[in-house]
Parts: C-alpha cells; sequence; structure tokens
C-alpha cells in the first residue's frame, strides 16, 4: 500500500523512478520489483522506460481503492481460514464464532472498498 501511496502522491507529474519510491518509502528496490508486477498485470500501475522513466499510476487516485490493490497482493484476505475453506474445521458446520468472523471479514472488505487512495491523501495532510 505505501508503494501505491506514494504513487498517488505524485499522480499526474509522470514516472517516479524506483529508487524515489524505495527512497521515499523505505522500501527495498527488489521487494518493488516483486509488487509492481501484480499491479501492472492488474492494470493499477504502468510503466515508462528511459533515463526519465519510472511508474505510475493508470488512474487517478480517487478511483482507485484499498481493496482493488489488497486483491492484487495478497492470495487470501478472509481473518480465519475456515470462512475460505469449511472443510479445514470438522466444527464449520456448527461453530457459533464462524458467522462473527463472516460479519468481520465483511465489515473489513466494506471499509477497504469505500476507502480510495485519495481518501488516504487526504488523512496525511488533513
Amino acid at each position: 500500500m505505501r508503494l501505491m501511496v506514494e504513487l498517488a502522491r505524485h499522480y499526474g507529474h509522470g514516472p517516479l523512478s524506483m529508487r524515489s519510491i524505495s527512497r521515499n518509502q523505505n522500501i527495498p528496490v527488489k521487494y518493488l520489483e516483486q509488487l509492481i508486477i501484480p499491479l501492472k498485470k492488474g492494470g493499477l500501475i504502468q510503466s515508462a522506460r528511459g533515463p526519465k522513466g519510472g511508474h505510475m499510476l493508470t488512474k487517478p487516485p480517487k478511483k482507485i481503492n484499498v481493496w482493488e490493490v489488497l486483491n492484487l497482493l495478497e492470495t487470501r484476505m478472509l481473518l480465519v481460514n475456515c470462512l475460505y475453506e469449511p472443510s479445514i474445521c470438522e466444527n464449520s458446520d456448527e461453530c457459533l464464532i464462524r458467522p462473527v468472523w463472516g460479519e468481520a471479514h465483511t465489515a473489513m472488505q466494506r471499509v477497504f472498498e469505500q476507502t480510495t487512495l485519495e481518501d488516504i491523501l487526504l488523512k496525511e495532510t488533513g
């Protein structure tokens, strides 16, 4: 998310180099290289080559929500595995807390869907 916030901060000002992102966010370049791949494949980042090249968002920060980003970077975003695969727990059918985990997951997803990169930037300045 810090990579995406950094790109959002520079939206409309051209590409941002990997070195700049690394320095500004204290994220190793090697790790950034791994993060950029799924974000590019998912259509949230584009790259420009050359001496003034780098990476930039494909759309305005107000059009990218946190849930979109997390879905590209995380394999599963569940609080407990039994929500995804009930068969891993023999108590799933009669578990009293499992529906609560489901409600918590739904609430978390809603917050992430309603929060854009622009919203995050506004919290920084406000």
